[in-house]
Formats: structure tokens, C-alpha cells, sequence
């Protein structure tokens, strides 16, 4: 009994302490998995790395599988948040020198993270998140979205998605993502004009100031399915690329925008040419038509600019007053808030438009484009600077009985050539201005700030008629080329000049040194013509102020725009300018 009585013991013992076991285990298991949760989420409250970081995630596809099959014990769930908004769709990329250029389908809203990767091995995968640097709209149907340069060894095929959002890991390894196309060849954009596509274009060096042979250029239009359409170049000019339209787009155009294009050409000895086509980004865009009943602006202004937004009130604002009817803003990447300065102006009745321009160095393409797109609202358009301001000598002093002497004088000067069947270009002389002896940015603006200037003037700023430039749109900043039978008129000082205000403070001055927008004028970090008219005399390479900054340039005084401005645009009780209260709104 003893023996039995033992054994029964020995059986409860076994079916009580098994269950024991098996309780300590769970709680043991759900200690261990609610330490690593807590773990995950320090990583991810951002306590344990900078704020332009996140952590890098390295693991397999096949473990990637895995661990984004059981949500709560993924480390990416790290990345997760819990919205149902759709995943951003990146469709190019431009790997540019100091930042990674995507373009994403629609128009994004909420916050954003740029996602990288770096391959470790044959199915290994490393990923890092960092906040993307600005998101802004590109066209009706796209986005743009800056991204830091990739670090270490991680790709240049940087995607995007929301913050704290999860993206398709197992996807992204799976498929194929295109690397970034350099900024410097690369096919940039698109436009229809009639029957033929415009295309703008780095990477072809053509010849720079004239124009090339087209004859060994082509279009490439893809048209879905994995075919395409190619049509032969019709006219070159330095980065502007005429080609005619297939049949089937030109027949219904309408239906021809997002089609890519893209531009081949042929390389290596004429005898057994090699066809190659540059990567592209452009898709054709269509310009929406105008109305036959509405009535063209006599004068319409276009410009470049990059980080420029406080001094474009004063620029539109006396400008409009000289008679200028319609304002079209290619911004280069300005992030100093212009966005809202345009819409300020434009709800203000001044029809100032942005055209975000991201492409870098390509300021004689931006005009060719901005030649295209004004050409359906404009007689004329001036192409010319926001430290560029034009005064008229003997309208300024003409005194009548009732408002201020010279007002719409632009559009007078204009409107008295706009049926010639000569002259298709007016161009103006500039002076260039100086510090003025100033040490700080005038708060007046500088048109009664900068009173002294060289006595000679340096180049000239064009007005064209849109409709009769050549069919190249070939144009070195300054003027363009003109249609055969056409040709500029070069205006007397004595009636028009312009007051450059080249030479600003040092402060605002030394911005030059960042990026000049031109084509072909040479960065002023670069070692190369230091004795051009494009450079500042006597500077280096580097935005180090030389002594006397503030007393050069200075030749001739010249205070008769700002006795001018001073006297009819002031308030009377302030004493403020038009473009000051307009800063204070």
C-alpha cells in the first residue's frame, strides 16, 4: 500500500506542478515581450538620437516577410502608425548636389520622412529615415519633395512615407527602385506648342549663345504598354529641344498630358552610331487655352529668383504702377517663405503667379519656358531682375494737375511699338548701384536707399513681343532671338533706364556666392573669370567681405529715383512706402 500509496503522490505531484511550470513560462514570456515593446517605443519617442535621424533597420527579405506578418512583434513596427491614409507613390527622382529631388503623384498634405536603403548583402537590407527638407505642389497633378543626400553607403532611390507611417517594406525589397538621374542629364520638361513638343533638356552640351543641328537628335514618347512613339528634333538651342508630335498625341492633345518624353541621340564614330536616350522626369503638359474674347495684358514681367521673397512687394508693387499687368515668379528653390508673399500680392489684385522651377542652373531655359506660357496672355513680356527698377527721366518730372507724373510710363513705352513691323524687342540700359555707403539693409526698400552708382552702364534688360520670337526660343538672359524680319530697338537713357541694384549691403550681397541661376555663367566659388562683367571686381571665391565694401561702386550720386519715390509714394502722416505697410499687413 505504502509502494501504491507513493506512486498516487508521485502522479498528483507530476499533474499539479506541470501546470505551475507552464504559468510561470507565460508570465515570464509576457514579461520579456512587454520589455521589448517599451524598448521599441524609447527608440521611436526620438529620446536616444537627433531629431534629423531615426534608427536603421537591417534584416533580411525573407526575415522582413516574417516579422511584418505578426504586427506586434515587428521591430518596423517601430515606423507604424494606425491612419488608412494611401501610401505616397514617388514616380523620379534627381539626385542634385546638395539634396535628392522626388516627384510624387497628386498633391501631398501631412508630414513626411524620406525612407533610404543600403543592400548588405544578397538579401539583406538596411533602412533609415530622415524628415524630408520641404513638400510643395509642382504641377496640377504632382508634388515635389526635397530629401537630405543619402549618407554612408545608402542609396540615391530614396522613397517617402507619412510620418509614422509603415511602409511596404517586403515590397520595397522585392521590386525594383530606380536610383536618382543626375541634375545635369536629365530630361527636365515637357511642353506642347501646337504640333510640335518643346523639351527641355541637360546633358546634350550643345553649343552655347547660337543655335545646333537637330538632325541627330529624337523624341521618345511613351505611350504605356512598353511602347513608344520617336519623331525627329526639329530645331536645338542650348537646353531647348523642338520636336515634331506623333499623329496620334497631336490628333488629340487634350489627352497628351503625363505622356514622358524623353531625348536620344547618337554617339560614337558616324559610321556605326550608338542610339542612346537620356533618363527623363518630364511628362508633356498641355497650356490650358485662352478664351477668344479675353483680351491679352499689353505687359506682362518675368523673372527668376531664388530666396528673394522680402524685396518682391517693392519690385511688383512700383512696377504694376509703371504699367505692369501680369507677374509670372519662377521660384529656385527659395524656402524663405515667397509662397506666401505671392499669394499676399495676388489676393492684393497684383496676378502674381509661382511657377516652381527646381531646376538648378538653367535660368535661359526657365525664360524660354516662361516665353511659352506667357506668349497666350501677353503682348509683351519683360524679362528682368527684382533688383532691377526702371526710371524715366523726363516723365518722372513732368508735373500735371491731377496724380503722380510718369505713371503707366512702362506700358505707354511699349504700347507705341506693339504693331510695328519692325521692332519685336525694346532694350534698356542698366546702371549698376552700389552699398551707397550703407553697412545695413535699407528699410525703405532700395529704391531710396541706394543713391550711388558707376558712371557707365553695364549690359541691358529686354522687353519682346512673346508671338515673334524666334522658333527656338534661344535667349542668353539678356535678350532672345528674334523671328527673321525682326529686330530690337535699343532705347535712349534719356528716356528709359534702369537703376541695377547690383551691389547691395554685404549681407544681402554675399547670397551670390551660393548659386548664380544662369546656365553658363560660372559659380562665383569657381576659379574661372575673375575678370568677367558677371563677377564682382576684386572678389575671390569665397563670401568674405572685403574691406571698404560699403564705400565701392561708387561713382556717380544718383538720388533721382528716390527724391522721386520719397515725394509721391510716401504716406504723409509716416512718411512709410507702399511696400513697407504691405510688410506689416
Amino acid at each position: 500500500m505504502d509502494s501504491e500509496q507513493r506512486r498516487k503522490r508521485k502522479r498528483l505531484g507530476r499533474s499539479y506542478s506541470l501546470p505551475a511550470k507552464c504559468y510561470y513560462l507565460s508570465r515570464r514570456s509576457l514579461l520579456l515581450f512587454f520589455s521589448f515593446f517599451v524598448f521599441l517605443l524609447f527608440l521611436s519617442s526620438g529620446r536616444f538620437r537627433t531629431a534629423s535621424f531615426r534608427p536603421v533597420i537591417t534584416a533580411s527579405s525573407t526575415t522582413l516577410s516574417l516579422l511584418s506578418s505578426t504586427a506586434h512583434n515587428s521591430v518596423l513596427d517601430s515606423f507604424a502608425h494606425r491612419n488608412d491614409a494611401p501610401p505616397v507613390k514617388v514616380q523620379d527622382r534627381v539626385l542634385f548636389p546638395d539634396h535628392v529631388l522626388l516627384i510624387a503623384a497628386g498633391r501631398l498634405d501631412g508630414e513626411l520622412d524620406c525612407v533610404y536603403r543600403r543592400f548588405n548583402g544578397s538579401d539583406e537590407v538596411a533602412f533609415a529615415v530622415k524628415p524630408v527638407l520641404s513638400t510643395e505642389a509642382y504641377d496640377d497633378a504632382r508634388s515635389i519633395v526635397r530629401c537630405p543626400l543619402p549618407f554612408g553607403n545608402y542609396s540615391s532611390a530614396v522613397d517617402l512615407r507619412r510620418r509614422g507611417g509603415k511602409p511596404d517594406w517586403t515590397a520595397r525589397i522585392n521590386s525594383t527602385v530606380d536610383a536618382a538621374s543626375p541634375w545635369d542629364k536629365v530630361v527636365y520638361e515637357a511642353v506642347i506648342d501646337d504640333d510640335t513638343a518643346v523639351v527641355f533638356v541637360k546633358g546634350l552640351n550643345l553649343r552655347p549663345h547660337r543655335k545646333s543641328d537637330p538632325t541627330r537628335l529624337t523624341c521618345h514618347f511613351e505611350i504605356g504598354g512598353g511602347f513608344e512613339l520617336a519623331t525627329q528634333a526639329v530645331t536645338a538651342a542650348q537646353e531647348v529641344v523642338r520636336c515634331l508630335l506623333p499623329k496620334s498625341i497631336s490628333n488629340n492633345p487634350d489627352k497628351a498630358s503625363g505622356i514622358r518624353v524623353t531625348i536620344g541621340y547618337n554617339t560614337g564614330h558616324p559610321r556605326a552610331p550608338i542610339h542612346v536616350t537620356l533618363p527623363s522626369v518630364a511628362t508633356l503638359h498641355s497650356p490650358k487655352p485662352r478664351l477668344v474674347k479675353e483680351k491679352k495684358h499689353e505687359l506682362c514681367a518675368c523673372t527668376m529668383l531664388w530666396n528673394q521673397a522680402p524685396a518682391l512687394s517693392e519690385w511688383i508693387m512700383y512696377h504694376a504702377w509703371l504699367g505692369v499687368e501680369r507677374w509670372f515668379i519662377y521660384d529656385n528653390n527659395s524656402d524663405d517663405g515667397i509662397e506666401e508673399v505671392v499669394s499676399d500680392l495676388d489676393s492684393q489684385g497684383y496676378n502674381v503667379t509661382r511657377q516652381s522651377w527646381p531646376w538648378i542652373k538653367t535660368q535661359e531655359a526657365g525664360f524660354s519656358h516662361c516665353a511659352l506660357k506667357a506668349r497666350e496672355e501677353c503682348t509683351w513680356v519683360g524679362f528682368f531682375d527684382v533688383d532691377e527698377f526702371f526710371y524715366f527721366p523726363k516723365e518722372f518730372r513732368k508735373r500735371g494737375k491731377t496724380g503722380i507724373p510718369g505713371e503707366n510710363s512702362l506700358g505707354k513705352l511699349v504700347s507705341n511699338f506693339s504693331n510695328s513691323p519692325t521692332f519685336a524687342e525694346l532694350r534698356i540700359d542698366c546702371h549698376s548701384f552700389g552699398p551707397s555707403g550703407l553697412s545695413s539693409h535699407p528699410s525703405q526698400g532700395v529704391t531710396a536707399g541706394y543713391t550711388c552708382r558707376l558712371q557707365s552702364p553695364e549690359r541691358h534688360k529686354s522687353i519682346v513681343r512673346a508671338d515673334l520670337l524666334d522658333v527656338t526660343l534661344l535667349n542668353v538672359v539678356h535678350h532672345f532671338r528674334l523671328r527673321e524680319g525682326f529686330r530690337h530697338l535699343n532705347v535712349p537713357e534719356g528716356i528709359a533706364v534702369i537703376n541695377h541694384y547690383k551691389y547691395q549691403v554685404w549681407e544681402t550681397f554675399k547670397a551670390k556666392f551660393y548659386r548664380r541661376v544662369a546656365t553658363y555663367v560660372v559659380d562665383w566659388q569657381e576659379d574661372q573669370n575673375q575678370g568677367s562683367k558677371d563677377r564682382a571686381p576684386g572678389l575671390g571665391t569665397e563670401a568674405i567681405e572685403p574691406p571698404n565694401w560699403r564705400l565701392r561702386f561708387c561713382e556717380v550720386w544718383d538720388t533721382r529715383l528716390k527724391d522721386f519715390v520719397l515725394t509721391y509714394f510716401a504716406d504723409p502722416s509716416t512718411g512709410s512706402l507702399p511696400w513697407e505697410r504691405a510688410q506689416l499687413r
